[in-house]
């Protein structure tokens, strides 16, 4: 009887344990990509004229593109309902891109001599967890580029600027490391339809019409609290 007893004893306090356990080890899943984050994020950065036409009447076709290295902080704060996540996030990039000569050949787009400025984003994420840590979305919102533009040659730049306000739209994956530390991988397009020029004394020209695209591959990695 003895026995039974114990037996019985050990068996309600394993069980109690388990009951307690599961919960625990469900919570930790949900919520996994709750709060505010910080990242950096670094990719391929290609700035395009939005049109195919081309522009010279050279025998090597102008390719109308400029193309380096962007990078940046991202700043952002999402909400885990289970099995979705929306949130809202910012960030500042800056890049290499910028136009060239190549044996005396001008690579521009349009726009003359520039190289790509800074880059200000904001917008809204939503995605699906397809994995307790893993978390598929996809984000769009507002984005203003700048453009610096050059002297001749590329050397130097002149303290004027074109302004460029757009849109954006993207998609990526995110995984978690751990509850604080995640990674992601993420595509996205802008599109720049409204341009003016900034002068050095801060004045700016009337706006008028572009037509620019961006496309860009980016990895980062950053913290949640």
């Amino acid at each position: 009887t003895e026995y039974i007893m114990n037996k019985t004893t050990a068996l309600l306090v394993a069980g109690t344990i388990a009951g307690m356990s599961a919960p625990a080890m469900a919570q930790s899943t949900d919520g996994q990509f709750t709060g505010f984050r910080a990242g950096v994020t670094a990719g391929y950065d290609a700035v395009q004229a939005g049109s195919s036409v081309d522009i010279d009447n050279e025998p090597n076709n102008n390719d109308q593109s400029i193309d380096g290295l962007a990078y940046g902080v991202v700043l952002g704060y999402g909400v885990d309902l289970g099995g979705a996540v929306v949130g809202v996030e910012g960030e500042y990039t800056d890049s290499t891109a910028s136009t060239n000569f190549d044996d005396g050949d001008f690579e521009g787009f349009g726009l003359g001599e520039v190289d790509a400025g800074r880059d200000l984003y904001i917008g809204a994420r939503v995605g699906a967890k397809i994995a307790p840590d893993a978390l598929l979305y996809a984000k769009g919102g507002y984005t203003n580029a700048k453009l610096n533009i050059l002297s001749d040659y590329g050397t130097v730049e002149t303290d004027r600027d074109f302004k460029l306000d757009g849109w954006r739209a993207g998609a990526g994956v995110e995984y978690a490391v751990n509850p604080n530390t995640y990674v992601n991988l993420e595509y996205r397009y802008s599109n720049y339809s409204d341009a003016n020029i900034e002068f050095a004394d801060g004045s700016t020209s009337r706006n008028f019409d572009v037509d620019l695209d961006r496309h860009q591959v980016m990895a980062g990695v950053g913290m949640r609290f």
